[in-house]
């Protein structure tokens, strides 16, 4: 019996494990007291990492559908077919006739991030990705106001006094762009020195709970509650900045903007009354050390980049960003910020739009609300071939129902995932990667996104199966055939190419961005090598102040009011006079199934009994409903039938379904043979409605009727 230290590569909180096993045998996973950023924690999530390994109905081999059903295929045969079928679609329609999809998972692997976009590059396909039903608002603030779109602040957890929580559950999350495993231990610790945790949200969440206050607003009214805090610091002369003035753009435009937006002027429409948000205002500017920490609550409404842009600005009018405490910026071994700077990838937007809609691109990909449009819309530069990577849109994108239907008219999908899921089983080829505890690792993108610098390389647990190919060898191999049908001297670039990085693998790349960090130099300095002599990980320190040298703004200064989002504010100007609906649908992300791999897991799925509709008592009673009645929840693009669920855990006005609730085997079994969707809150969100600015899909805060059935 041996044990096994590695990273769990399930969400976001790179929690440390142990995991026993004798041989290929797993015995026990449990939580790594040793490792220097999650100490011990873990959740249910790891549990499914034995659940994935020892699925039978993980496919194992690339399978190809036929009339009959699945049928395995040899990887060079699989590849073959691939490349030869993408190829043909650039040839006869053009590159924009292929799209490609990345899931959440494609994050959590370091070989897929830093091969993946070979195969993107090469492709020249209209890119979508989970990132615009998530973190997009966020990532179009630090673009516009730091320079580059992935210096994201992080929240000082473990030294705050005062935290405010914005559309974020991080008890259930272990923290979301706040890589913070064991979080309701550090919000314990904030109470336990004297701090004080105010949580704003519909909801009254696992995170609120915990907290000192919990403010229930109304769903989408946060750009609206920022300003009026905003309002309040100026009028009240409570703003800070400090030394952030000195090299801050756009206070004064921030100031008069602001003031537009009183407490008085917007408490109806944000659903606090003005006392309250006036309070909320005062108890965080006077704090010793507060910070401001908005998720994706914030992020999948209409005024989402508004109130990403705003936090931000809240937090350099009180003096917090870049402080002890406040938000800071990480400065991880593996700096994927200045290494994407130095390639030329800070970011971009609004370069070109969508053919259907219009909507802006970002970062080189569009927003996925345009997807099934791009695909179902007849017309020059229609989408006729998708890539998908790990993901399942039908279950976590707008409209689901739609892009379902979508899929099935495709020339032709491939599908590089281990499982058939609502979205694959439309592929017509699927090429299935190695397990987690198959490959090697390292978080490239969550040490960036850290509440305390650390660095973890976890090897293999286990040899992969002979034959198998990791999801790096994957998009190499498709890159390579796809470029080498562009001639000879195309074919001899592509297989030179592919010889170069094949033999470099994501190892190598790790190796040689941790030798040339900021911690690679030096005796002691740190290598794959070094981090293999150290299993736990390596405690790299506290986050440190590094304004204004990190920024990649002109100049190096932050600009706090970028013309289109101050120009934004005019539409939420007209915004406050009109009426909010009587009832509005939110998602709620459940404890664990936040990973579109974990649908698969029967112990962290537990079926349609998990699928209630939750709605306030006196809503209920409103509507001559009771709890465990059958209701029947409408929208405009649809309607499912649930069970009531009464709670007063959210707001009057407000009723909430699992956000991307998944099947399970039963469930991916009923839909393939019914091809009927199942029930998600997708199938009631709006693919028209989007963040106003970015495209971002306003999962939250939709229109809906509810009946008893």
């Amino acid at each position: 019996m041996a044990t096994h230290f590695r990273t769990c590569t399930l969400c976001e909180a790179m929690c440390g494990l142990a995991i026993t096993h004798e041989g290929s045998s797993i015995t026990s996973i449990r939580g790594d007291d040793d490792d220097p950023l999650s100490r011990g924690h873990i959740c249910p999530k790891a549990l499914a990492l034995g659940d994935l390994q020892d699925d039978p109905d993980r496919l194992r081999t690339p399978v190809r559908r036929t009339a009959t059903g699945w049928e395995p295929m040899a990887w060079d045969d699989a590849l073959a077919l691939v490349a030869e079928r993408l190829g043909a679609t650039r040839r006869e329609h053009g590159r924009r006739a292929v799209a490609a999809y990345q899931g959440n998972p494609t994050v959590h692997s370091s070989g897929a991030i830093l091969f993946g976009t070979m195969l993107w590059k090469e492709l020249g396909a209209q890119n979508f990705s989970a990132t615009s039903v998530d973190q997009l608002p966020h990532m179009l603030a630090a673009l516009e106001m730091f320079g580059h779109q992935l210096l994201l602040p992080v929240p000082d957890v473990d030294r705050t006094q005062h935290l405010l929580v914005l559309g974020a559950n991080p008890v259930v999350s272990n923290g979301s762009l706040m890589t913070a495993p064991g979080i309701g231990r550090r919000l314990r610790a904030i109470r336990d020195r004297g701090g004080r945790v105010v949580v704003v949200d519909p909801r009254r969440t696992e995170t609120a709970e915990l907290a000192d206050e919990h403010v229930a607003v109304r769903p989408g009214a946060d750009a609206w509650l920022l300003l009026a805090m905003l309002e309040a610091i100026f009028s009240e002369g409570l703003a800070r900045p400090g030394r952030l003035a000195t090299w801050s753009d756009g206070l004064d435009v921030v100031r008069t903007a602001a003031a537009r937006f009183p407490a008085e002027r917007v408490a109806a429409r944000v659903g606090v009354d003005a006392p309250t948000i006036r309070r909320l205002a005062r108890e965080l500017a006077e704090a010793r050390q507060g910070v401001v920490y908005g998720r994706i609550g914030i992020c999948l409404q209409q005024h989402g980049t508004s109130a990403a842009w705003l936090v931000n600005v809240l937090n350099v009018v009180i003096g917090a960003l870049d402080a002890p405490g406040g938000a800071m910026f990480t400065r991880p071994a593996f700096d994927l910020v200045g290494l994407a700077s130095r390639i030329g990838m800070r970011g971009a937007f609004g370069r070109w739009r969508s053919r259907v809609r219009g909507l802006p691109e970002f970062g080189g990909e569009l927003p996925v609300a345009a997807l099934a449009e791009e695909i179902d819309t007849p017309g020059e530069g229609r989408v006729r071939a998708l890539v998908t990577a790990a993901g399942n849109p039908v279950l976590s994108t707008p409209n689901g129902r739609r892009l379902d239907a979508a899929l099935a008219s495709l020339d032709f999908m491939v599908s590089v995932d281990f499982y058939v899921n609502e979205t694959t089983r439309h592929a017509h080829v699927i090429l299935p990667p190695t397990a987690p505890l198959e490959r090697d690792h390292y978080d490239v993108a969550f040490h960036a996104l850290a509440v305390r610098n650390t660095a973890k390389w976890s090897p293999p647990l286990l040899p992969r199966p002979e034959g198998a190919l990791h999801d790096w060898e994957i998009f190499l191999e498709l890159a390579t055939r796809l470029g080498a049908q562009g001639g000879a001297r195309a074919r001899a670039v592509a297989w030179a190419q592919r010889a170069a990085l094949g033999k470099l693998g994501p190892r190598g790349v790790v190796d040689l961005a941790l030798r040339t960090g900021a911690y690679g130099a030096g005796r002691g300095g740190l290598s794959v090598a070094a981090l293999e002599a150290e299993p736990h990980g390596r405690d790299l320190g506290a986050l440190e102040p590094c304004l204004p040298g990190r920024l990649f703004t002109r100049h190096k200064r932050i600009a706090l009011a970028p013309p289109t989002f101050v120009a934004e504010l005019a539409w939420l100007d007209e915004q406050l006079a009109v009426a909010p609906p009587a009832l509005v649908l939110i998602g709620r992300r459940e404890a664990r199934t936040n990973n579109s791999w974990l649908h698969n897991s029967e112990r962290l799925v537990k079926g349609p009994e998990r699928c209630t509709l939750r709605m306030h008592p006196d809503d209920a009673r409103a509507r001559s409903l009771s709890a465990g009645a059958r209701v029947r929840v409408s929208s405009r693009v649809g309607a499912v039938e649930v069970t009531l669920e009464t709670t007063d855990e959210l707001r009057p006005g407000v009723v909430s379904l699992p956000h991307g609730w998944g099947h399970g085997r039963a469930g991916v079994r009923l839909r393939v043979a019914s091809a009927h969707p199942g029930v998600s809150v997708n199938d009631l969100t709006d693919e028209t409605l989007v963040d106003s600015l970015s495209g971002t899909a306003a999962l939250n805060g939709v229109e809906v009727r509810v009946e008893g059935v």
